[in-house]
């Protein structure tokens, strides 16, 4: 016990890891990690760069500062991590990096980090309640079908919603199997060159102009258009104006849950998003969003791509995987608008599904069926700047999200 104080004590006073709670079990291991920017922004490095290492089986964080050549130390116990960097140099500049697998269990290693540059977004992902709430007394049970996806303009321009598409990736659970990834020998998630989507893709109607989205101004897209209070107090109000609402009775002809009833009556016919494609050989009738750990796009083709003709063939933009076919996305910054990965919390399991340019962390509900929802931070900062909400977009959800413990549309 002596003999691992001063260990500890050595290290503290070394100033090179930070931590919460003991990380050191019987054998220590040293990982050197050198932070590697693009080129064009080489200048970048520095001293001073937070890096953080996750144990991914007891969720321990450890930090560690770079030195002057971008390198920054650990001494932690045995096991195995997920290395993590995010840079914020300037008010306009995020980088992110990210490795999933630092295995430190046999023996000590050095590994390098690969930052990108985050573009910053137009149309974020401000908010997702997926979790659902709990049921009124005498009840016991948990009710989420009341799901629902807030939108946000956080640019200075005006965009259109119409043509937006949203979709899941698949896997729907992040503690599934996820044959879309794989890994290389340095730890580092190697994705295909296309997000694989599951079911369906949901596009907002329109014909170009139809539905502005001015700066700060949110766009609201539920699940079940109806006013679930009715029936469960700790529910929200999904049938109001303006709100848009998935619903296709052509794809998902509808069962006790979902498109029936039909969106409350405040809900105009114009805002119900249809099904640009559905794929796959899932014969449900009702549309599947994971309630703890969704992973969720949204993406337009680029002004001169046909899409029409894109989705029209099955060879080009299809791909199968067992028995099941899915739609095939870019992961091009040409065609991301936003993205953000849930995951399940509660699983050690936690696969990423998008793409770390697209996201390079996750954030997770600690419970479900509580009424919570992932609500993007606001930066105070540059909301004062702008005189209209903006908010924290870079490109890592576990830096842009907190768990809020109400649901934002209650308020």
């Amino acid at each position: 016990m002596k003999k691992l104080f001063c260990i500890l004590s050595c290290l503290l006073a070394a100033g090179c890891t930070s931590f919460e709670g003991n990380p050191y079990g019987d054998t220590l291991r040293s990982l050197s990690v050198q932070v590697v920017y693009p080129e064009e922004y080489a200048s970048f490095l520095r001293e001073g760069v937070p890096v953080k290492l996750t144990d991914r089986n007891s969720s321990n964080v450890y930090t560690a500062l770079t030195d002057a050549r971008g390198v920054a130390a650990f001494d932690v116990a045995a096991g195995h991590y997920r290395l993590s960097v995010l840079d914020r140099p300037d008010a306009s500049s995020v980088f992110n990096g990210a490795v999933e697998q630092v295995d430190l269990a046999g023996a000590d290693r050095n590994v390098s980090v690969e930052l990108k540059y985050a573009k910053p977004g137009t149309i974020l992902i401000k908010e997702i309640y997926s979790g659902g709430c709990m049921q009124d007394p005498p009840a016991t049970g948990t009710y989420a079908d009341d799901k629902y996806i807030v939108l946000h303009n956080n640019s200075f321009e005006t965009y259109y919603l119409d043509g937006l598409c949203l979709a899941m990736v698949a896997p729907y659970n992040s503690n599934a199997n996820n044959p879309w990834t794989s890994t290389d020998p340095s730890g580092n998630i190697v994705f295909r060159d296309y997000a694989a989507i599951p079911d369906c893709i949901w596009m907002f109607p329109g014909s170009g102009t139809d539905f502005p989205l001015e700066p700060g101004e949110d766009a609201v897209v539920a699940y079940y258009g109806v006013d679930h209070t009715q029936t469960y107090s700790q529910s929200v109000n999904l049938n109001r104006k303006g709100y848009f609402v998935l619903y296709d009775m052509v794809h998902y002809p509808g069962n006790k849950l979902h498109p029936t009833p039909v969106p409350g009556d405040q809900i105009d016919q114009a805002h119900y998003m249809k099904v640009l494609k559905k794929t796959g050989t899932n014969s449900a009738v009702v549309y599947v969003i994971s309630q703890n750990s969704p992973a969720m796009i949204l993406f337009r083709a680029p002004e001169e791509f046909d899409m029409d003709a894109y989705l029209a063939d099955d060879l080009q933009s299809t791909v199968q995987n067992g028995s099941i076919t899915y739609s095939k996305i870019p992961w091009d910054n040409d065609w991301i608008v936003d993205g953000v990965e849930v995951c399940n919390m509660t699983e050690a399991t936690k696969n990423k599904r998008l793409h770390t340019d697209v996201d390079a962390g996750y954030i997770g509900f600690s419970a479900k069926a509580q009424g919570h929802t992932l609500h993007r931070k606001l930066d105070e900062e540059a909301t004062a700047a702008a005189g209209f909400e903006r908010y924290v977009d870079t490109n890592n959800s576990s830096n842009d999200f907190y768990e809020r413990e109400t649901q934002s549309l209650r308020d």
